[in-house]
């Protein structure tokens, strides 16, 4: 067995998978093709196995709203509590700060909900320990020694066996340390055997649903994982130092993360974060997820226990001690989600709306009451909404399903007047020639651009994405490899290499393909609250800002029942008392971040504080690159997608990574302009794309990490308020309007150029080859690990992502005067980054023929 499976991996991915499932289940049209692979499921839209839904939804654009509404559920939960994650936290507080919410800490809260009787049934992701450091183990022990009532899955499990397999394994890590460890640098057979086999499939893939059901009448889902380093406010700041009081931490340990500095490393160790908050900003993270009720909820109730079950039959039946058991085996001589998904579509299509009322009863729902509910919450009704997923038998036992990837292109194909696309990545064919890329989204886009072409249509693809989609400081560096393995491919889905979507556009006579279709990323910048009252203090208490700090960090991991001071030189009294009680005597003005100052009526840059000399206030200024996570495309006003897929071959394959997304249509109308006419919209829709727009612009008001309000509540609460009518809103009313694209591209235009003066960052179009990354970028900076850094400090390098001070002569008013033109978050992608590397991801060094596919 193992010699025909070294012979599959020797044909790439594709060879991989058993002759059954070879299709790559993207084919550009209105729907696959392929009618025996999904011919028990064909009947229902998008070839989902599930049929079309309706409900309510509500949506959260970042994580403070998002993560209070689940921790309202949480509280609330009587019956149930099931959750999928690629990675879950136990330590991760669900509302900030934590000296104040120490209840809310996501353990507690299961613990909390277990012991009042409440079933907590968590799936997550089981990682390869060497290639993450998610460490499923630690969350699956953490959580279980809560409560008998919480029962955690990790899948899928890595085994290698045999002599041959551990020799591999062996040969294959020598000379690798785990924290350099490097898919790319690995043989083909090691990286094989240290996966694992499972069906003849390697299990290189990861499940990456985001999903939490509460007593079977709220789910909660979009791209928000419940770990660390997801939680943000809409301003973002990046800086969170506290001298004047630490319990004003918003950010603690771990869950304060810069992976373009140091990635996230003994995750099980809450204090054990090796970045230096006073020298290094955060990374924010910029993300959508939504609630949704109502009967939709039934069909991803039957999508969790579906997983459940097939993991408890791979693992638990043949050897189970009664700890586990099914929970489709639960309904009660009704067929269990495992009947519903394999019996065919009579009973997923003809009985759907009889059994989903068994099913929601058995989850401990109130069918009628929920529906009266709903409807005095919406006088129009529920919204339509479809559930898609990406399956296939390594992740569910099931044939492939790739209905999200088939949802993607037939809303982009039948859109009418824009497309919005915010996803953490951009990895796309217009033919079979990109191999390996293989899903056809850009071929959908290319055909829908042309046809407007064709037809001198308005029309228009905005496309926002990180810019650096996986993590590395330095892009020059060799462990940056996989980075710019993405970025190549993601380049070459964009503007490079023959057949990207700009140059097929170009190819079929779109002399301008940026009227219709332009990519954009977020960046933003903070200041570091090291002013002179953190000095004071540490030499009134005699102890290190940082040093307190993690004792604060430590104070916050164990919980304050179990907390031990760290007592070393003082007695009783321990670090982050000492200095909290100096810290007590001193008047603190210098505010802890300043990103209000880039949202709407902020205040202005000269009128913000700071205890200080001029020159450590410029050293205190950072920026950094805001993460885009989002999956999320918006259509026409009218239809939104949204779920844990990134817009890759791993998401929307369904035979690589497993995820869900729903696609929402609400009937609540709007009355709105497209393209300068009058225009009936849909009001959920309609409100997240302003919203989003908003945010990017600098125009909604600083959002406070403690200031919840209706939209931070489950959509069972109430649904999304929004200022309809209000002069910021006016201004992203028409997504097509002249005046609206000359602020958006002007907004783009204005900040780029002034984070490109003032702090240099990489990605950036002035950096054409490495020579030019040098002298832009290298020249200025100490980087992440780098040896020589105290010389490098002596020649007047500062560390990565401070200013760049020889740009400024006129000191730190100078750059206020450069920053306090930044609005919002919005940049141009720089699509010339390095164009004349004529091979950006193998520069003196050499992927296997493996990685090449797993980075798309």
């Amino acid at each position: 067995m193992m010699e025909s499976i070294f012979k599959k991996v020797e044909q790439g991915i594709e060879g991989l998978f058993r002759e059954g499932e070879k299709h790559f289940h993207t084919h550009y049209g209105h729907g696959c093709h392929e009618e025996e692979t999904h011919a028990e499921h064909r009947e229902n839209r998008y070839c989902s196995f599930a049929p079309q839904s309706t409900g309510h939804a509500k949506w959260y654009v970042d994580g403070a709203s998002y993560f209070w509404a689940v921790s309202m559920a949480l509280e609330e939960a009587r019956e149930s509590i099931y959750i999928l994650d690629w990675w879950l936290s136990p330590e991760l507080y669900l509302r900030r700060p934590p000296a104040r919410n120490e209840q809310y800490r996501l353990d507690n809260m299961l613990k909390a909900a277990a012991e009042r009787g409440v079933r907590v049934n968590v799936i997550v992701y089981k990682e390869v320990p060497q290639a993450l450091s998610l460490n499923s183990l630690h969350t699956k022990h953490a959580l279980e020694a809560l409560h008998p009532n919480i029962k955690v899955f990790r899948h899928p499990d890595h085994n290698p066996s045999g002599n041959d397999v551990l020799s591999d394994i062996e040969s294959g890590f020598k000379n690798l340390s785990m924290k350099t460890f490097d898919l790319a640098k690995v043989s083909e057979d090691a990286l094989q055997a240290l996966y694992g086999i499972s069906d003849e499939v390697v299990l290189f893939w990861a499940h990456h649903e985001k999903l939490c059901i509460v007593d079977g009448r709220v789910a909660f889902m979009g791209g928000l994982d419940m770990c660390f380093g997801r939680w943000d406010t809409n301003s973002h700041p990046i800086a969170d130092a506290h001298p004047g009081n630490l319990d004003a931490i918003i950010f603690p340990g771990q869950d304060y993360n810069n992976a373009r500095v140091y990635d996230f490393e003994d995750v099980d160790k809450w204090e054990n974060n090796k970045l230096d908050r006073t020298r290094s900003s955060r990374m924010g993270w910029s993300d959508i997820s939504i609630s949704l009720s109502g009967p939709i909820v039934n069909s991803l109730l039957i999508h969790f226990a579906d997983r459940w079950d097939y993991i408890f039959d791979q693992k638990y039946i043949s050897r189970d001690e009664g700890k586990y058991q099914r929970i489709g085996s639960g309904l009660s001589h009704q067929p269990g989600p495992q009947h519903l998904l394999h019996g065919g579509e009579d009973l997923l299509s003809g009985m759907h709306h009889r059994l989903h009322e068994r099913v929601h009863r058995f989850f401990g729902g109130d069918g009628e009451r929920d529906d009266q509910r709903e409807r005095s919450m919406n006088p129009h009704g529920g919204a339509h909404i479809q559930l898609t997923r990406s399956c296939c038998p390594w992740s569910s036992g099931h044939k492939t399903e790739h209905s999200i990837a088939t949802a993607y292109i037939d809303v982009i194909t039948n859109a009418r007047h824009y497309v919005y696309i915010e996803n953490q990545f951009f990895i796309t064919a217009t033919s079979d020639e990109q191999a390996p890329v293989a899903n056809k989204i850009g071929r959908a886009i290319v055909d829908r651009i042309v046809r407007a072409y064709q037809n001198n249509e308005d029309f228009h693809v905005f496309i926002l994405m990180p810019a650096v989609p996986a993590f590395a400081g330095d892009l020059k560096s060799d462990g940056a490899l996989g980075t710019r393995a993405i970025m190549e491919y993601q380049y070459k889905s964009i503007n490079r290499g023959g057949y990207s979507i700009i140059e097929t556009l170009r190819n079929a006579g779109v002399d301008d393909p940026h009227r219709y279709i332009n990519f954009y990323n977020l960046r933003n910048y903070d200041r570091i609250n090291t002013s002179n009252v953190m000095g004071e203090v540490e030499r009134e208490s005699g102890i290190q800002y940082e040093d307190a700090r993690r004792e604060y960090d430590n104070r916050y991991e164990r919980g304050y029942d179990d907390y031990e001071p760290n007592t070393s030189g003082y007695g009783q009294e321990s670090q982050y008392r000492r200095y909290q009680e100096a810290a007590s005597q001193q008047s603190d003005q210098t505010w802890d971040t300043i990103s209000a100052c880039y949202m709407d009526s902020g205040p202005d840059l000269y009128s913000v504080p700071w205890n200080g000399s001029p020159e450590s206030e410029l050293d205190a200024f950072v920026s950094e690159e805001l993460y885009i996570h989002t999956k999320v495309l918006i259509a026409d006003d009218r239809l939104v997608i949204c779920g844990s897929a990134n817009l890759n071959d791993r998401s929307q394959l369904g035979t690589h990574d497993s995820e869900i997304a729903v696609v929402i249509e609400d009937p609540t109308p709007v009355d709105s302009y497209m393209n300068g006419q009058e225009y009936r919209a849909s009001a959920f829709a309609t409100s997240l794309r302003r919203q989003l727009f908003r945010k990017h612009l600098g125009l909604l008001p600083d959002q406070r990490w403690d200031a919840a309000n209706n939209n931070w509540t489950p959509v069972t609460r109430s649904g999304n308020e929004y200022d309809w009518g209000s002069p910021a809103d006016e201004l992203v009313r028409d997504p097509l309007d002249p005046r609206f694209l000359s602020l958006w591209r002007a907004t783009a235009r204005q900040n780029t150029e002034i984070f490109s003066k003032v702090f240099h960052p990489v990605p950036n179009d002035a950096v054409k080859n490495w020579d030019d990354y040098d002298r832009f970028f290298s020249r200025y900076f100490v980087l992440p690990g780098e040896e020589n850094a105290e010389q490098s400090y002596r020649q007047g390098k500062v560390d990565y992502g401070h200013v760049v001070r020889q740009e400024f002569p006129g000191g730190v008013d100078e750059v206020k005067d450069w920053l306090g033109r930044i609005r919002g978050n919005l940049v141009e992608m720089p699509l010339d980054f390095l164009i004349e590397v004529e091979d950006l991801a193998k520069q003196g060094l050499s992927l296997n023929s493996l990685t090449d596919e797993l980075y798309t």
